[in-house]
């Protein structure tokens, strides 16, 4: 096989390749984003958990 044809041939098969990963893998937020909305989630969960033993009176 000529080498000029098995480029051609990889370059296509790794642009098919490429094509079928960014189908499976969706692409994905900054990392400030999904820090800041997981901070959100925990800051909601902390604020509806009731206490865990009432506060006392000094």
């Amino acid at each position: 096989m000529h080498s000029d044809i098995h480029l051609l041939l990889h370059t296509y098969r790794a642009a098919e390749l490429q094509h079928e990963a960014a189908e499976l893998n969706p692409p994905r937020r900054p990392l400030r984003q999904r820090m800041g909305w997981t901070m959100v989630e925990l800051g909601l969960r902390l604020a509806q958990a009731p206490p865990r033993r009432a506060a006392r009176a000094a």
